[in-house]
């Protein structure tokens, strides 16, 4: 792995990318167990703006336009447990491609490989692997939400502990953020189907949705990682990948995973050199 900055490291060799991503040794347990969350993007230029942020608008004046019609038009038994969560209704949202203010990340650094390498159409840039230190962060947020986390020990915040702690409206989030500050915070998503279990998910906001994460992270260098994978990995990265089944066909549980797996095992290697002829 050579280093380039601070925060930024190049991978060399899959051997290389594997060795530092799973190099989280917890001497106290004498456990291998990572604090990072992971996130894999195809394209080394993209930073990590939300969906929300990325439709053009300011994300903090459209944002409860959207949760409210994604709400009155969703068929009334979409979500069973906890219809009145509106975090429950943001993640669901993400899920199903809603512009919102999360980010996806996983706890997973191959399922982060998989993501950067599905498209076989960017193998030709470079991609990026982000890591951000979950535990770490816990001492970056607002002061009510740190005395949440050393009460209850735990990893990362559920929608029910966002609805007591940060509120279950759109304007009670945007209270706590002026009254509280802004922060980036990690949440697990609630199991709405397989597909968020085998991504082993989980999603990121920040309290202020206009933030932008990336500038917000640079301002505290200790949280993260940057590992950029150069396009001439991708095609080594991708094969051993499914050679150790994470493909599509697991990460998207049914036929639509089944489909994009088999689209993409018998694509060409060249396919796009194919096509500029």
């Amino acid at each position: 792995m050579v280093k380039i900055d601070k925060n930024t490291y190049r991978a060399e060799s899959w051997i290389d990318l594997q060795n530092y991503m799973f190099d989280v040794y917890e001497s106290d347990k004498d456990r291998y167990r990572s604090k990072y969350a992971y996130r894999g993007v195809a394209n080394l230029n993209y930073g990590l703006e939300t969906s929300l942020q990325r439709i053009g608008r300011q994300p903090s004046t459209v944002e409860h336009h959207l949760i409210r019609n994604f709400q009155k038009y969703s068929p009334i038994n979409t979500l069973i447990d906890n219809y009145n969560n509106i975090w429950n209704w943001i993640a669901l949202g993400q899920h199903h491609g809603l512009p919102t203010r999360l980010l996806d990340w996983t706890f997973s650094p191959n399922v982060a490989l998989h993501f950067m390498t599905d498209n076989i159409s960017t193998f030709n840039v470079d991609g990026v692997i982000w890591m951000v230190d979950f535990i770490e962060m816990k001492n970056h947020l607002p002061k009510k939400l740190q005395n949440t986390f050393s009460k209850k020990k735990t990893l990362s915040f559920t929608s029910t502990e966002l609805k007591t702690e940060i509120g279950e409206t759109i304007e009670e989030v945007v209270e706590f953020n002026k009254n509280n500050g802004d922060g980036l915070i990690f949440f697990e998503p609630p199991s709405i189907d397989d597909r968020i279990v085998n991504q082993f998910a989980l999603f990121s906001f920040m309290l202020n949705p206009d933030t932008d994460k990336l500038d917000w992270l640079k301002k505290h260098p200790k949280l993260y990682k940057k590992i950029i994978i150069p396009h001439s990995l991708k095609w080594e990265i991708r094969d051993k990948l499914d050679q150790a089944n994470i493909t599509e066909r697991i990460i998207y549980p049914g036929l639509d995973g089944i489909s994009k797996w088999l689209s993409r095992w018998y694509s060409e290697k060249d396919i796009t050199k194919k096509w500029e002829l």
